[in-house]
């Protein structure tokens, strides 16, 4: 069945935000089960400061200020976001400052319509367009919750990665033996969850640690991936003065046997004031091949 809501016409204006053409895509081909990219920013048409001692043309001759696009204006946008959160919370870790933006990101235009991705012809954007979306400063001030990480958690990654231990030791600055575990990747506490082979189930791991009132009650929000299942234990969250930060398990488990595409859906947690939101990312797979790049 297929169902035709209102159709709304908009003349005259640009709608946005909206991912550029030109903006990297993933998934990261280096590690595909950490999504990328992270999140998007303003981008497009900046106006920015720029080195007189560079002339535009010989007609324009040296200039103070510059309209420019591309990744050398959207990063200025997140650090300078990430700084202002790091003032606003001195004792947040790097993990924590971007978990604030993430989780607190827009998928939908000032409309209210999903965001687009330019291409030809345009297409819906997902989030291997803009990771979990685009920034919000205001909201990632108050997250109400963070997927925080601990030196542990990146000593464990890059053991999976293959680093040797006095690979590692170099890197950081001390001995610290590998211990493998299949699944370390898929458990790195990031704010995303993404699976790039799904057979049959698997369960994966995410802890989240209360940044809002000490005692407050968080209930998970599923929209699965289409052609799987999705399941939270515990589905409620429950933090007080003496228990700030919980762990729970999301379970997968693929509705058919077949060789399929990424699809995507989120788990939100929510307890009235926030909502704390994380892209989820699946393919179901049969044969050990890449053929959706």
């Amino acid at each position: 069945m297929v169902q035709f809501g209102s159709a709304k016409t908009i003349l005259g204006e640009l709608i946005g935000p909206e991912v550029a053409y030109f903006s990297s895509r993933g998934p990261s081909s280096l590690t595909p089960s950490i999504l990328k990219p992270d999140i998007t920013a303003p981008g497009v048409n900046i106006l920015a400061s720029w080195s007189p001692s560079v002339a535009l043309s010989s007609a324009m001759g040296s200039v103070n200020f510059k309209i420019d696009s591309g990744t050398s204006m959207s990063c200025p946008h997140i650090s300078g976001v990430a700084a202002l959160l790091k003032s606003m919370h001195p004792n947040w870790s790097p993990a924590a400052v971007k978990s604030a933006m993430v989780t607190t990101a827009n998928v939908r235009d000032e409309y209210g319509f999903e965001m687009v991705s330019e291409a030809a012809p345009y297409k819906q954007a997902n989030p291997f367009d803009y990771g979990g979306g685009h920034v919000d400063p205001n909201r990632a001030a108050h997250p109400g919750l963070v997927y925080d990480m601990r030196p542990s958690d990146y000593v464990r990654f890059l053991c999976s990665m293959g680093y040797n231990n006095s690979a590692i030791a170099s890197m950081v600055q001390q001995h610290t033996p590998c211990q493998h575990s299949p699944k370390s990747q898929l458990n790195l506490n990031v704010p995303s969850i993404t699976i790039p082979e799904l057979r049959g189930k698997l369960s994966v791991s995410r802890t989240v640690t209360n940044v809002g009132p000490v005692t407050s009650k968080y209930r998970a929000r599923v929209e699965a991936p289409p052609g799987v299942n999705v399941t939270v234990n515990p589905s409620l969250l429950t933090f007080n003065s003496t228990v700030n930060r919980l762990t729970f398990k999301v379970a997968f488990q693929a509705k058919l046997k077949v060789q399929g595409r990424y699809t995507f859906g989120s788990l939100t947690w929510e307890d009235g004031t926030h909502t704390v939101r994380i892209p989820l990312v699946v393919r179901t797979m049969i044969n050990r091949f890449y053929v959706n790049a």
